[in-house]
């Protein structure tokens, strides 16, 4: 069986690609959110490693479920109702708490369709970006579903509580110039362009010093539930370990001094 997750690691940039194409790399078999959960953790735990994009192999990023399997004996929705909960926690609900989990930021390289649970694994990641071909769905109502991955939780942080009940109310899909204009993803650009879009992204990002990339990374997501007495308690306990790094010193010296600065992750 060829490797569900593939990653490739180019400096302080990682690349996660979901690599089961002919099923259009679905997240809810077993395997796949198993295999998606080790290569985070891999990724997370190499101090080295900066940003990491993810993307799907073959013609789309990910339809989400598997149609195939879904309702089928030992799968998702396939033994009686009292049993369903406890295989969604043990399944594919594992996926977006290891993605909150993540420290280091996380791009997501959209082409072709994210639909279900798709959309919602591009909605786990900090950034999205699309190629031209993309096209996004909460798609769940058209089986007679709901988002049981996070997604009703997910989509309104990404588009607004309006936008998202129109998509999950609907199933419709989105097209890439849409996803830009409710603020899905923050640009599109053309399929051919997309991989090395998200690099130079993931790059730029990777440039800056990683502790401060971690606590901002940790201070915006906190923030969305947070009051802002809360937030700002956070954001000076934070601020005090910015202020005591290596790189912080090294950024206002080469600021003064008017260099480009070297980071150590110090």
């Amino acid at each position: 069986m060829e490797q569900l997750v593939l990653i490739e690691i180019d400096g302080p940039v990682a690349t996660l690609t979901l690599n089961n194409p002919k099923f259009y790399n679905p997240i809810s078999d077993q395997e796949m959110v198993d295999a998606l959960i080790a290569a985070l953790v891999q990724i997370e735990s190499n101090r080295d490693i900066r940003c990491a994009i993810l993307m799907g192999a073959g013609r789309g990023f990910s339809a989400g479920g598997n149609l195939s399997k879904i309702g089928n004996p030992g799968e998702l929705g396939g033994g009686a109702p009292v049993e369903t909960p406890s295989g969604y926690k043990a399944g594919i609900q594992r996926i977006p708490l290891a993605f909150d989990a993540m420290e280091i930021p996380i791009i997501a390289a959209v082409h072709g369709a994210a639909i279900g649970a798709g959309c919602d694994l591009a909605c786990m990641c900090d950034i999205r970006i699309a190629g031209e071909s993309a096209s996004f769905a909460e798609s769940f109502v058209k089986l007679g579903l709901i988002p049981g991955d996070g997604g009703a939780w997910l989509l309104p942080r990404a588009v607004g509580f309006s936008k998202a009940c129109e998509m999950a109310f609907t199933g419709e899909s989105i097209n890439a110039q849409e996803a830009l204009a409710c603020g899905l993803v923050s640009r599109v650009v053309p399929d051919d362009q997309l991989n090395d879009a998200a690099r130079d992204l993931a790059s730029r990002i990777a440039a800056n010093p990683p502790h401060a990339l971690r606590m901002a990374k940790r201070l915006l997501r906190q923030a969305r539930n947070q009051r802002l007495d809360e937030h700002l308690e956070a954001a000076s306990a934070y601020q005090a370990l910015a202020h005591t790094t290596a790189d912080h010193r090294e950024a206002i010296s080469a600021f003064r001094e008017k260099r480009k600065p070297v980071f150590t992750g110090q």
